[in-house]
């Protein structure tokens, strides 16, 4: 029988453990944001250590040493904010003057949109911009202020994230093996070539997530531009460019892009967006239930089905967010859930 000495101090443990996991989990939830930064930075540094470690092991051919890491990490840096400029430097101007153009002539394609409807019966008469503004609900207009303040405060916020990102994913790389080292003391002995296996698998995994997100990027916005330049669709730049970037939003990301190359196409006339809105539709189901799924088992070795239910599971708990880091956090947990498989091979 226990003594009333034992109980007490058995219950006291027992509060005091509830209390520390309660306090724990709202530390976390508060802790939200930050935690989502960390996370975010963890996944690109692992998708990109395995070209941090091409290029700072020695070549025979050219160098004995090895490269010191923080330098292999800047020339990535540096190269991938030179593809951007590059990019910027080839797409900015026509964007920019196609965007002006399109800004320029809003009022006439507000018009002939108005016409179309008018001609359905679907508005009784027409109305310029400023009437359409000033007609809009009071809720709508009434904290323009607050708005854009709103607004700006997010672009700020937003920026400062995308830095701390860069920086902290900086950081995680150049000190990968000693964080590898600190976190490998915590796992008993015998488990620890068990993980180290899946440590490189994920981070194999990962990398090659990155590496497909960069390929639907481009292949889905070739795409665009290409239909939509054949079509004769006008701005068709800023459209494949927004197809481009929505590529990287799974879900949702595809249809903006399609929402907004039938905006512009009716601009032209209802039978180009006709023909735009299949276009799209039919690149979206070609992207979504074969170029994904089937890139995603080829290169990432998530099946199908698991990506489908880990965007779905990703988009209901955390919104976009969820779906972006869904396959990469469904790669991470199939290589943890294949080394607990009783069947697991040992390391070696």
């Amino acid at each position: 029988m226990i003594s009333d000495k034992e109980f007490t101090r058995r219950m006291v443990r027992t509060v005091l453990t509830v209390v520390a996991a309660a306090v724990l989990v709202v530390t976390l939830y508060a802790a939200r944001d930050a935690l989502m930064i960390i996370y975010v930075s963890a996944l690109i540094a692992m998708g990109f250590s395995p070209l941090v470690r091409f290029i700072e092991r020695p070549n025979s051919a050219i160098r004995r040493r090895r490269m010191p890491r923080p330098l292999a990490i800047l020339i990535i840096y540096l190269t991938v904010i030179g593809a951007f400029v590059l990019v910027s430097l080839l797409v900015v101007p026509p964007l920019v003057e196609q965007a002006t153009t399109l800004w320029s002539e809003l009022p006439q394609h507000f018009s002939r949109f108005q016409q179309f409807l008018i001609r359905y019966k679907l508005l009784t008469h027409s109305m310029t911009l400023q009437e359409a503004v000033e007609s809009a609900p009071a809720g709508a207009s009434g904290n323009a202020v607050n708005t854009v303040l709103v607004a700006l405060w997010s672009i700020i916020g937003g920026l400062f994230g995308v830095i701390t990102t860069l920086i902290l994913t900086f950081y995680l790389l150049v000190e990968a093996e000693t964080i590898f080292r600190f976190v490998s003391r915590f796992v008993p002995a015998p488990h620890r070539a068990h993980f180290a296996s899946a440590s490189r698998d994920a981070v194999i995994k990962v990398s090659a997530w990155l590496g497909a997100q960069f390929i639907l990027a481009g292949v889905m916005g070739t795409f665009a531009a290409a239909g939509l330049w054949l079509m004769g669709v006008p701005y068709f730049y800023v459209v494949a460019l927004v197809a481009a970037v929505g590529e990287t939003v799974p879900i949702v990301g595809p249809i903006i892009g399609g929402v907004t190359a039938v905006a512009v196409a009716i601009t032209v006339s209802p039978k180009l967006a006709l023909y735009v809105g299949i276009y799209f539709f039919v690149l979206h189901q070609l992207e979504s239930n074969i170029l994904v799924p089937k890139i995603m088992e080829k290169r990432v070795g998530v099946s199908p089905v698991t990506v489908i239910i880990a965007l779905l599971v990703g988009g209901a708990l955390l919104g976009l967010e969820g779906a972006i880091l869904a396959i990469p956090t469904a790669a991470i947990l199939s290589v943890i859930l294949d080394e607990l498989s009783p069947e697991a091979e040992p390391a070696t």
